[in-house]
């Protein structure tokens, strides 16, 4: 697939002359797109049904078999598609990169129990440790980081995918979508006039040839029928592939919110405080002079500003974690709104089976009455 794509629906007789369904690689992203629905169709679409309809044969055993396969074809490989998108992505290694920095910066001057503030009560020569604890820290960090943006450029390549596989899904449903249209077109036209002749005829006649014609072209229309109820099963599929590939778009988006708040905003603050320590530990060099106490009144006030920092850092990230309960509404109501609408295509179908089963009750009466028309003869 490429940034041209051709988004138009296709039908054919002849699925074996399509090729496969394509991939999704990394392209632009572009803007979201809503299911298509049945109403949605275009005059030419709506003009594509009218005229597939008509070429459809039902005494053609081989059309019947294959009707459809192409769209289904096609749902089936985005499936796939999709399926080894989420196996191929180890969003584990972002996480354990995530939890080493944490651990990194946490642990950072723990070579002595008493903490960073040790490094300030100790002898001169003890500043040139505190310099390479800083320097073996900021290694490793810079190791992460590294991790960290390669996933960063792969996640947005994934968001920039994910909506080109939405659009394939989305001209999939509309290719069933009219497939399944122009099939139930051709099925009441070959119900109310081929196969409705066909009765007449036997009824008239009461030949059993007339008879078994009519059988016969009636199991036609039945196993057609099967065949667009296969069909609209795919396209269910189809539809519940759409708010599948938003819920791992929008899980990436998440995964790379988080990595971009550890690149610009914890990181560089981290280092901003080393920096400030380093600075500290030459200040009380110049201050080694001063008296015990002294030396504690400062010690006292560098640590209170320690945890009014971390204290307000800690409050301003709380803060922030309004956004991740946003988005929680967010997918809970997609959820709900996905709910509603698969228990309306359910009722939909119930419907549809009940005045199936009416068609079919039908059907079964006349049997029965032409039987005793033949016992009658």
């Amino acid at each position: 697939m490429n940034e041209n794509l051709d988004m138009t629906p296709t039908l054919t007789l002849n699925p074996t002359l399509d090729s496969t369904a394509p991939t999704a690689p990394v392209a632009p992203t572009p803007a979201p797109q809503e299911a298509v629905a049945e109403i949605q169709l275009s005059p030419q679409e709506q003009q594509m049904v009218e005229d597939f309809a008509q070429k459809i044969d039902l005494t053609d055993t081989a059309m019947v078999l294959q009707y459809g396969a192409a769209a289904q074809k096609n749902i089936a490989d985005f499936s796939e598609n999709a399926l080894n998108n989420v196996r191929t992505k180890d969003l584990g290694q972002v996480g354990q990169a995530l939890s080493s920095l944490v651990v990194e910066l946490k642990t950072f001057g723990e070579e002595e129990k008493s903490g960073i503030f040790g490094f300030f009560q100790k002898k001169k020569k003890e500043a040139m440790a505190l310099k390479a604890s800083y320097d073996k820290a900021e290694a490793n960090v810079d190791k992460i980081v590294a991790v960290l943006e390669n996933h960063q450029l792969t996640l947005m390549k994934d968001i920039a995918m994910l909506d080109q596989m939405y659009e394939l899904n989305t001209k999939y449903y509309k290719e069933l979508t009219m497939y399944i249209l122009a099939g139930k077109k051709a099925l009441d036209k070959a119900r109310n006039e081929t196969l409705a002749q066909l009765q007449q005829t036997a009824t008239q006649t009461k030949s059993q040839e007339a008879a078994q014609k009519y059988n016969d072209y009636a199991n036609l229309c039945n196993r057609f029928e099967k065949k667009l109820h296969d069909l609209e099963l795919t396209r269910m599929v189809s539809i519940q592939m759409g708010p599948q590939t938003r819920l791992i778009q929008n899980n990436d988006a998440l995964m790379l919110e988080k990595i971009q708040s550890s690149l610009v905003n914890t990181i560089p603050l981290w280092k901003s405080q080393m920096v400030l320590a380093l600075g500290l530990e030459h200040s009380r060099q110049a201050a080694a002079a001063q008296s015990a106490v002294s030396d504690m009144t400062n010690q006292l006030l560098q640590k209170n500003a320690e945890m009014l920092h971390m204290g307000t850092v800690e409050a301003a990230r709380e803060s922030e974690r309004g956004v991740v309960d946003l988005e929680t509404l967010q997918h809970t109501n997609q959820q709900l709104i996905s709910t509603l609408d698969e228990v309306m295509e359910i009722q939909t179908q119930g419907a549809q089976k009940r005045r199936e089963a009416e068609v079919e009750l039908a059907r079964i009466e006349g049997e029965l009455k032409q039987k005793l028309l033949e016992l009658r003869g």
